[in-house]
C-alpha cells in the first residue's frame, strides 16, 4: 500500500464561484496548490466528490487559504467538498520526508500500532488519525472495544516507535474514560 500524505482538508465554501477554505497540512502550499495541479481526494463514500480535483485558483484572504477547482463551478459544488482531504501519494512526493521533522507521521504509519502506557501495559491500538486545526488527535480502540480520541501532543503521546510498532500513551486521569 502506498503511503498517502494529507496536504489539506477542505472547509467551508467562500463566495459564489466555487472557492473553498482549506486547512493546510503542508509547508509548501504555493507549490502544492499551483494552478493546474491535479490533486487526489479522500472523501466519505457516497458524497459524489471527484477522485481528483484540478486547481483553478489559489489565493490567501485574511490569512485563510482559498482554492478553486476546475470541476467545481459554484457554491453548491463547493459545499459538497466540505471535509474532503486533498492527498498526495508517497510515490508522487519528490521532496521526500523532512529529516528535521521527527514529529510528522502519516495515518498509514500509525494505524495498527499497539498503544501502551508508560509502564508497557497494553491499552489498545491506533485505529485512525483525525486532523484538527489546533492539534491532531489519535483515534484509539481500547482493549475493551471502546474508542477514544487522544490529543496527539508530546505531553500525552511522548513516544511513537513506528519500526517497533508501538505508541506510548501517558494519559491524564479520566482521558480514557471519555468515549468518542
Amino acid at each position: 500500500m502506498t503511503s498517502r500524505s494529507v496536504l489539506a482538508r477542505i472547509g467551508k465554501p467562500h463566495g459564489l464561484l466555487g472557492e473553498v477554505t482549506v486547512q493546510l497540512h503542508t509547508d509548501q502550499p504555493e507549490r502544492r496548490f499551483a494552478v493546474g495541479t491535479v490533486l487526489d481526494t479522500e472523501a466519505a463514500p457516497g458524497t459524489g466528490v471527484p477522485r481528483t480535483l484540478t486547481v483553478r485558483s489559489t489565493r490567501v484572504h485574511n490569512g485563510v487559504w482559498l482554492l478553486g477547482f476546475v470541476e467545481i463551478p459554484d457554491r453548491t459544488g463547493a459545499e459538497s467538498l466540505r471535509n474532503t482531504r486533498l492527498v498526495l501519494d508517497g510515490a508522487d512526493d519528490d521532496t521526500g520526508p523532512d529529516p528535521e521533522d521527527d514529529d510528522a507521521f502519516s495515518e498509514d504509519e500509525l494505524v495498527g500500532l499497539r498503544v501502551v502506557d508508560p509502564s508497557g501495559a497494553d491499552l489498545g491500538s491506533v485505529s485512525g488519525l483525525e486532523l484538527g486545526s489546533a492539534q491532531d488527535r489519535l483515534l484509539v480502540t481500547l482493549t475493551d472495544g471502546r474508542e477514544v480520541l487522544v490529543p496527539f501532543v508530546e505531553a500525552i503521546v511522548p513516544e511513537v516507535d513506528v519500526a517497533g510498532g508501538v505508541v506510548v500513551l501517558d494519559a491524564p486521569a479520566g482521558l480514557l474514560d471519555l468515549g468518542s
